[in-house]
């Protein structure tokens, strides 16, 4: 940890209780479907439905020139067990040591029960506590702060945090704005008590008032769907307010630590579109190369979007022990918060 870093924790009154008890990230990992779809062939499908786009204009818009889409066969669950293998073995431990499973998902294999408890069952892990959190592209860091409230209560010491997705099935590929902005993926961490953060500040925030802007309407009653089973979004809005709650949660966070931007040594923050992530940057005086950006290569992939990236980063060597990072995100609900992360 940089001398910068100590001074301010000095001065944070989140990290200076005697004794307190921390969480800390002791492992990553993700998972990407095999099936890669590039923007020629988005353009090629749509085509076939006499809808007209391009490489240029997918490009210009959102940054997105690839993402990966699940085999039919192929559930959320299973995307997030290979995510949640990979972030256990990167941790040196069993999924025995695990004790706490909490995954992010708006797209889960069944009603119920829970994405977590079949992640848990694969696992072949038995007894702890397994449940799943929705708040859309939000999920991973609604997800990870409440595994890092259980764990700071002594309630847990070791969590596995999954953010995975299948929003390929939600798409109507009849509408070229949203269609081409989403892809499929997992992402994990453990998380592990620890007395040093770790985590250092968290904020989560919501606001229902702009649940028009972004949703799925359909919903299962007697054995149908009732209503549009497909992605909705009014972009411009959505776009709006990203921008202007991401700043804000994101300062919430540095306020809470004491800290300011200044700490950052890398914004993760769900991948969307590029342009919202340079925005955000923007705002907090960071340079674009502080930015860790994989929605050209792996397009919207809503809760797993962060830890996806955030395990990229690890293992391409740009995240290094003893930096900081900023994750934060935006969904539909209208849900939004940040982590600060001494990594």
């Amino acid at each position: 940890m940089s001398p910068r870093q100590t001074d301010a924790q000095s001065t944070s009154s989140p990290t200076q209780a005697a004794g307190a008890r921390y969480s800390r990230i002791a492992g990553t990992g993700s998972f990407l479907p095999p099936n890669r779809v590039t923007n020629a062939d988005m353009v090629e499908r749509l085509a076939q439905d006499g809808i007209e786009t391009s490489d240029d204009w997918i490009v210009e818009r959102t940054g997105i020139r690839a993402r990966h889409f699940a085999d039919p066969s192929v559930s959320s669950s299973q995307l997030g067990l290979a995510a949640a293998r990979q972030a256990i073995d990167a941790s040196g431990l069993q999924p025995s040591d695990i004790d706490l499973i909490i995954c992010a998902t708006s797209t889960p294999d069944m009603v119920f029960p829970s994405t977590a408890c079949l992640i848990q069952r694969d696992l072949g892990i038995h007894g702890c506590p397994a449940f799943d959190v929705q708040a859309v592209c939000s999920g991973f860091i609604y997800a990870l702060t409440v595994a890092d409230s259980l764990i700071r209560s002594g309630s847990a010491r070791r969590a596995l945090v999954i953010g995975t997705e299948v929003f390929s099935r939600l798409l109507d590929f009849k509408d070229r704005t949203t269609c081409v902005l989403f892809g499929d993926g997992a992402g994990a961490v453990v998380l592990e008590a620890s007395d040093q953060p770790g985590i250092v500040t968290t904020c989560l925030h919501a606001d229902g008032q702009f649940s028009h802007i972004l949703n799925v309407p359909g919903t299962i009653a007697c054995g149908s769907i009732l209503g549009d089973p497909t992605l909705k979004m009014d972009g411009q809005a959505v776009f709006k307010l990203a921008v202007s709650v991401l700043d804000k949660a994101a300062h919430e966070a540095l306020a809470k630590a004491g800290r300011d931007a200044s700490c950052i040594d890398w914004l993760i923050p769900h991948q969307a579109n590029l342009r919202i992530m340079q925005g955000t940057a923007k705002k907090l005086k960071l340079s674009a190369d502080k930015v860790v950006v994989t929605v050209d290569q792996h397009g919207n992939t809503s809760a797993a979007s962060i830890p996806l990236a955030l395990d990229h980063a690890v293992r391409s060597g740009q995240v290094q022990r003893g930096q900081t990072l900023l994750l934060e995100g935006v969904g539909g609900g209208f849900t939004w918060g940040a982590v600060l992360v001494d990594y």
